[in-house]
């Protein structure tokens, strides 16, 4: 290994290195200590120095990671792992202490061969799976360091790609900074796209990655929640859930794959996230359909149990406090014959001790989350126990007779759970507290019914297991808090207080300790909510009772069980009953925190004397009032709000009647004026009518049709005048268009001979466009010349229908002479008509032609353009082509002057060295001509006409150019053959000239 180093560091020849990186290597694996000791170093300056050589850097990256990867094939011990954890973390530590290390790395990344590209992306996983705070915290102060490792994800090789996805999992975790710029780096995009691609739930191993990648960028991070919201990639998430009612086909991956989809619905609507998030991705949900595709899942058959649970749990927090989506899944039924509703299959399978705990409680999440804020659906369970609404036939089962079937069961896990149930169906809703008083229940034939508060307390009295009286003791502490006349039917039964004093006054074990702190629980909600209705059980009676029976320390501290159980804190962490086994389920959420409401106010009523209460109940009648006073104010308000918007609607209704009755009148108006004006009109006619009498009153008519037609003809004229105008602006502006295309076009010289061809292809068009513009113009000139002569003739008809109006005819004048005036008159006026149409016609047809030239006008634009463009790229492929040349030039003269070293070093040690130039003399035999010049010159050639000559001796050989000559001839050949050929001459010609 020493050797090796020793190579790598000091070996001149690339070859020599890459051999020494490439044992490093083949040893790595086996001596990863003494590799990485002695050879941490020479590969980092590999890395450094040799980055043109693609092969080398890649067996550097290997060697590295081999060094800093825990990765092992074989099993070994513990000892031996723990000893290669900590030599990774240790060489992985060496090699980000120079930060400049982690941004050469995520440099190479940039690199494509894929001998650089993979061995990088591993190294840099392994570095990020070693100390990843470090890592991570390097990569996000690197300039474009996220942004380069982005671009794995759009990689054509799937096994970068891949490991891609990987690497940016590690990058991901446990920092929100570098997880918002992944995000905004248009990674959700990218990753669903994969995630289409490979199958959606039917995919491999990638679709896993791809979903912990965002769940690392999603979870615990509001913005790039809201970022995925509003990028409306919550609707691409619905065909995941798309598997269908299939009885098999459940690979150990798509079960997987789904599991993590839903865990992924699941980060979006958390309880732990903000409120107004969680409602708008639930929003989103339900009208995209994903709620909808959710529910099939759950009541499809041959779905396995895990992913049901899970299913069940993604619904609870979807529908969790959101109205819509409550109601929605209120509406779902079962596939069943006949058919039910989703809850009570739910409830079924809930209280059923055969189903499995996990889904057991899954189920009451469910439960629970559809009764969370929805006083609605609470109503609705609540009414199936009433008498009213039970069914007599009992044909189908409610929901409320299967929580009461649960409550009294002999399991006492469906115990728990239908009492925890009901108590979330009596949350923080006295109305529903109320209306349960009313239920009854027949026990046994022949007895009375009893109320579900008695059946409960009965239970209770008859010491059953500690997890169904911990139940029971939950719901009747739900039930009573808050409702004063719950807490009296409670006291109403004499042997209820008795019990409850006894329980806690017992010194029992410390399994029974939880029992008697909720025994005191509900003593104290029963004193602190007690309105004294009942003499017997009045508040100071209570209190005075507690005192001499238990003493008040001995119930505070039996009362304080409860908060400090262990399971008291598990429970108030989530909303979700998540236990390992049925022996855990004692508390639930809720119920924690009605705890932590209660304890100190139930400790206060207890210390407090009947005078404070007798003041807190003055306040407390004050504030009631207060609080009636304040809700008839706002009532009034309310009732003003919606007066004041009756009154708004009212107010714009009149305004839009008003404004269609003033528009109705200004029509009116019009109409009045222009009765008026055929009024006047007639009034006038009547009076010459009256005048002239007999063959006058042909005349009159003449002259009174005669004037509308004159107006209508000067109309049309002006007309086709404007129409003229437009069509000289439009000629006008097509030929300052043809003068900018003349100016634009790109001289000949300049050009290259396709880009010239096409120039000439242009400047024809452009004559063709020239000559049809000429004849448009032919054709505005001849129809101004018809116009003019249109306007003297209507001039010489005004003139001549005056004369008309002014002369009085002879008396004795006939009727035929009048009546071939007007037929005369008649006549040339039809003929102005025709004529106006066909100038019509003939304006149409010159705007038609004008829109074609317009379009070849454009066509002929666009041509130029793309050459213009194809003319750029020979420029830059021409400048190209000059570059690479240069580097060829100035290569082959660091070649001939290293060649020209080593002759100089072999012949002074003293071997044989033939010249290029002693070979082609002596191919050549000419001896005797070596002798004449004297060992000076062996060789002058010239190029006649070129300027250029050259001559030839042992070891160099010289050209002398005459630059003016050379250039004539250069410029020449240019003129002659064109660019290209041009290009060529100089590319042979270049390497004689140096």
């Amino acid at each position: 290994i020493q050797k090796l180093c020793d190579r790598v560091a000091s070996s001149t020849l690339l070859d020599d290195r890459r051999n020494a990186v490439r044992a490093l290597k083949s040893l790595s694996k086996k001596y990863r200590l003494e590799v990485g000791i002695q050879a941490m170093e020479h590969l980092i300056h590999v890395l450094q120095t040799d980055c043109s050589d693609s092969e080398i850097i890649g067996y550097a990256l290997d060697t590295l990671y081999n060094i800093i990867s825990n990765d092992e094939e074989e099993e070994v011990e513990e000892n031996s792992t723990r000893q290669n954890e900590d030599l990774g973390s240790q060489f992985t530590e060496i090699f980000i202490k120079q930060q400049e290390n982690v941004t050469l790395l995520l440099s190479l990344l940039e690199e494509f061969d894929f001998h650089v590209r993979w061995p990088g992306v591993k190294l840099l996983t392994s570095l990020l799976k070693q100390l990843g705070p470090q890592v991570q915290q390097i990569i996000l102060v690197s300039p474009m360091g996220v942004s380069r490792l982005m671009d794995l994800l759009a990689d054509s090789r799937e096994v970068i790609r891949n490991d891609g996805v990987l690497l940016l999992q590690a990058l991901t975790r446990s920092n929100g900074a570098i997880q918002k710029i992944v995000a905004f780096e248009n990674a959700f995009e990218r990753l669903l796209d994969i995630i289409t691609e490979e199958g959606n739930s039917d995919g491999g191993i990638v679709v896993e990655d791809c979903l912990i990648l965002l769940q690392n960028l999603l979870k615990n991070n509001n913005s790039n929640q809201n970022f995925f919201k509003e990028g409306s990639y919550i609707q691409r998430m619905k065909p995941w859930f798309e598997v269908g009612d299939e009885n098999s086909g459940w690979s150990a991956q798509k079960v997987t794959n789904l599991h993590l989809m839903l865990q992924l619905v699941r980060v979006l609507v958390s309880p732990n996230n903000p409120p107004g998030a969680t409602s708008s991705c639930q929003k989103a949900m339900f009208q995209c359909g994903l709620l909808q595709q959710l529910c099939t899942i759950l009541m499809a058959t041959g779905v396995p149990a895990d992913i049901l649970t899970e299913t069940i749990n993604t619904v609870s927090e979807v529908i969790r406090g959101c109205q819509v989506n409550q109601d929605y899944f209120a509406s779902v039924n079962a596939p069943s014959n006949p058919p039910r509703p989703a809850i009570v299959v739910l409830l079924m399978s809930m209280v059923n001790e055969r189903q499995p705990f996990v889904l057991r409680c899954a189920v009451l999440y469910c439960f629970q989350c559809f009764l969370y804020k929805n006083q609605k659906g609470q109503g609705e369970i609540v009414a199936t126990l009433l008498p009213s609404t039970i069914d007599a036939t009992g044909n189908s089962v409610s929901a409320g007779q299967l929580l009461c079937g649960g409550l009294f069961s002999t399991d006492s896990l469906s115990n728990w759970c239908a009492a925890v149930a009901l108590a979330h169906a009596l949350q923080e809703n006295a109305t529903q507290k109320e209306q349960l008083l009313r239920v009854q229940l027949a026990t046994s034939i022949g007895n009375p019914p009893v109320s579900l508060l008695q059946q409960c307390t009965n239970i209770l009295s008859q010491g059953s297991k500690i997890q169904t009286r911990v139940g029971l003791l939950m719901l009747l502490c739900t039930w009573l808090s808050n409702c004063p006349i719950a807490v009296t039917h409670f006291l109403h039964n004499s042997a209820n207080v008795p019990f409850l004093t006894g329980q806690i006054a017992e010194n029992l074990g410390e399994e029974e300790q939880l029992v008697q702190g909720l025994c005191a629980l509900l003593l104290g909600i029963s004193i602190y909510f007690n309105d004294n209705s009942l003499e017997s059980y009045m508040k100071d009676k209570l209190k005075q009772l507690i005192e001499k029976r238990i003493g008040k320390e001995n119930f505070i501290e039996k009362l304080g069980f409860i908060s400090k159980h262990e399971l008291y804190s598990r429970a108030s962490q989530k909303p979700q009953p998540n236990f390992p086994s049925p022996e855990y389920m004692i508390f639930d959420h809720e119920f924690t925190k009605l705890v932590k409401e209660l304890e100190g106010v139930i400790t206060k009523a207890i210390y407090k004397s009947s005078e404070e209460d007798k003041k807190e109940e003055e306040v407390k009648k004050t504030l009631e009032q207060f609080d009636s006073i304040v809700t008839h104010y706002k009532n009034m308000i309310q009732e003003q709000d919606l007066q004041l918007e009756e009154l708004k609607q009212q107010i714009s209704t009149l305004k839009c009647q008003n404004e269609q009755l003033q528009t109705a009148v200004t029509q009116q108006v019009s109409q009045i004026q222009q009765h008026k004006d055929q009024y006047n009109l007639l009034k006038i006619q009547l009076g010459k009518e009256n005048q002239h009498q007999g063959s006058h009153s042909d005349g009159a008519q003449m002259n009174g049709i005669q004037p509308e037609e004159i107006g209508r003809l000067r109309e049309e004229i002006e007309e086709l005048k404007s129409n003229q105008e437009l069509l000289q602006s439009q000629l006008a502006e097509k030929d300052s268009l043809i003068e900018n295309l003349k100016s634009s076009q790109p001289s000949p010289g300049t050009n290259e001979q396709s880009s010239a061809t096409d120039s000439a292809r242009e400047s024809e068009q452009i004559a063709e466009l020239k000559q049809e513009l000429a004849t448009l113009k032919s054709q505005l000139n001849s129809q101004s010349v018809e116009i003019t002569k249109l306007q003297t003739e209507k001039q010489e008809l005004l003139q001549k229908t005056e004369a008309l109006t002014q002369s009085v005819p002879v008396p004795g004048e006939s009727e035929t002479v009048v009546a071939t005036r007007t037929t005369d008159v008649e006549g040339r006026l039809s003929a102005l008509l025709q004529e106006t149409k066909e100038l019509k016609n003939e304006i149409k047809a010159l705007s038609e032609e004008r829109t074609a030239i317009k379009e070849q006008l454009d066509s002929s634009n666009s041509t130029i353009a793309i050459l213009q463009n194809e003319k750029n790229k020979l420029e830059v492929d021409i400048t190209d082509s000059k570059k690479e040349q240069d580097d060829l030039l100035v290569l082959l003269a660091d070649q001939d002057q290293k060649i020209f070293s080593l002759k100089n070093k072999l012949k002074e040690l003293g071997h044989p060295v033939e010249e290029e130039d002693e070979l082609e003399s002596g191919d050549q035999d000419d001896e005797d001509d070596e002798d004449e010049d004297d060992g000076k010159e062996q060789g002058r050639y010239e190029l006649e006409g070129h300027g250029v000559t050259i001559f030839t001796r042992k070891e160099f050989t010289f050209v002398q150019i005459d630059l003016k000559a050379f250039s004539e001839v250069i410029c020449g050949v240019l003129d002659e053959n064109g660019p290209i050929f041009g290009h060529r001459f100089l590319k042979v010609l270049l390497p004689f000239i140096t």
